[in-house]
């Protein structure tokens, strides 16, 4: 897409560029700005020669350096990015994030992912990818050691500027952690003083079993989806169950779908501006991006891909998060060359993108959209000129964005974690937190919020998108 007359994409080493994509989201009155990322190349298919020819993912840019400068040019907008728990130790990674919420005044939240590229591993000194459920296992813990350095090395009061007293904190309000698991040893404390969200709003994907169990124990905002409303239902209804058995409210989770929205002024604008994007879309690109076991275009059109795979002696694998094995290698080359439409993808008028946002939020029961970006800033404009003011008229949007509010506060009404997360549990002194350093192993959690900033109000589904 790159490709496309007056597309900026290419202009992403450029300071500008980010300045510029952050002052128009905030205008169009945003929730936040998503950075995707991986820590390595896209080669099971095609190797690093399709990845760079295309231009797919790489080059790539660290995205908690572009954060700063972002914020410093808007005041409401949030910023969530992508970090692997998988490569790099938690200490230095709660610092940068510490750093981050307080120069953007708790705008920030954390993508959490495991990495699943061979290249990230082989880049970080390992001979293949970690077993994934072996991944999680290593997830949970980091998150145990970041919720005890954000929210439990430091009491609130810690900070007491005393000029007089020449003391700038209180010694007696700051503690070493001591953590010593199965993957870490920290000892602490804390590097920052408490920040407005401490924790980062937590987002995260589900797919696996295993990783719906980290993401049902951890995430505040889950990436969700599906096929059809019945599966994006389910999807919800089994991470709302999986939360609760976890010990947490369930209504306190949002989920998200990515969307593809082309809007124009007329039905007819928005399908020739979906015909303009469509002929640059890449067959080869979808390919090296799904990391395919085969090349489906060299394959009879009238086979499974199930069938394919088999012939092969491949299994399906990193195809299966978007073919099913029951899909014929023409249907799949037609869901890849129309343009990844599916579910939640809508060409056309204001007034029909908008009709079917509402279905989405009411029926399919999201709580907002991750929206695909297609064209830099040609996606933005639409939305922030089409789409917006129409949602707006409709009072799913808010008239402006609320000056000083956190990201978390945004989306959920608080500023920081509820008392029913588990990050709740270090917030007390060492001797009760769970685990080998406290006595607290099997301590439940709290059923009630006292850690909010007492300004809690209800977020409807009006004020959660995009």
């Amino acid at each position: 897409m790159w490709r496309e007359e007056g597309n900026n994409r290419q202009r992403f080493g450029e300071m500008a560029f980010w300045l510029d994509t952050a002052r128009k989201a905030e205008q169009a009155g945003m929730d936040a700005i998503f950075l995707a990322d991986v820590i390595g190349i896209y080669d099971r298919f095609g190797g690093l020669d399709a990845s760079l020819r295309l231009g797919l993912q790489i080059p790539n840019l660290d995205p908690l350096s572009l954060i700063p400068a972002m914020a410093a040019v808007t005041t409401t907008l949030g910023f969530a990015a992508t970090f692997s728990t998988t490569y790099e130790p938690p200490f230095a990674f709660a610092r940068r994030m510490s750093t981050l919420d307080l120069l953007t005044e708790g705008r920030v939240g954390w993508n959490v992912v495991t990495s699943y590229l061979p290249n990230a591993a082989r880049n970080f000194g390992l001979d293949g990818e970690l077993e994934h459920d072996s991944r999680y296992d290593r997830a949970d813990e980091y998150l145990e050691v970041l919720y005890k350095l954000w929210e439990g090395s430091w009491e609130d009061d810690a900070v007491i500027e005393d000029r007089e007293g020449d003391r700038y904190a209180d010694p007696e309000r700051v503690r070493h952690i001591h953590h010593d698991g199965d993957h870490f040893r920290v000892e602490g404390p804390h590097l920052v003083q408490p920040t407005p969200q401490r924790t980062p709003v937590l987002f995260q994907a589900t797919g696996s079993p295993r990783g719906l169990k980290t993401a049902a124990r951890h995430a505040e905002a889950v990436f969700i989806g599906g096929r059809t409303q019945e599966e994006v239902r389910r999807a919800i209804a089994r991470t709302r169950e999986a939360a609760a058995a976890q010990g947490r409210d369930p209504a306190e989770l949002k989920f998200y779908v990515m969307a593809g929205l082309i809007a124009g002024h007329t039905e007819e604008e928005a399908q020739a501006k979906l015909a303009r994007y469509r002929a640059l879309y890449s067959v080869e690109g979808a390919l090296v991006h799904a990391q395919a076991e085969i090349d489906l275009r060299q394959f009879d059109p009238s086979l499974t891909l199930g069938e394919a795979l088999a012939q092969s002696g491949r299994a399906l694998g990193n195809m299966g998060r978007r073919f099913g094995a029951e899909q014929t290698i023409g249907a799949a080359l037609a869901q890849i060359a129309s343009f990844d439409e599916g579910r939640f993808f809508r060409a056309g008028t204001p007034e029909q993108i908008a009709d079917d946002i509402e279905t989405w939020l009411d029926e399919d029961g999201i709580d907002g959209i991750n929206l695909r970006q297609y064209h830099s800033h040609e996606t933005l404009d639409d939305y922030a000129t089409l789409i917006a003011p129409e949602l707006r008229r409709r009072g799913r949007l808010p008239p402006a964005p609320v000056q000083g509010e956190t990201l978390r506060h945004r989306l959920t009404g608080r500023d920081r974690l509820p008392d029913t997360h588990p990050a709740a549990l270090y917030r007390s002194a060492p001797a009760s937190w769970p685990g080998p350093a406290g006595t607290g192993q099997n301590a439940p959690l709290p059923a009630t919020d006292s850690a909010s900033s007492g300004r809690q109000q209800t977020v409807q589904k009006e004020s959660a998108l995009p």
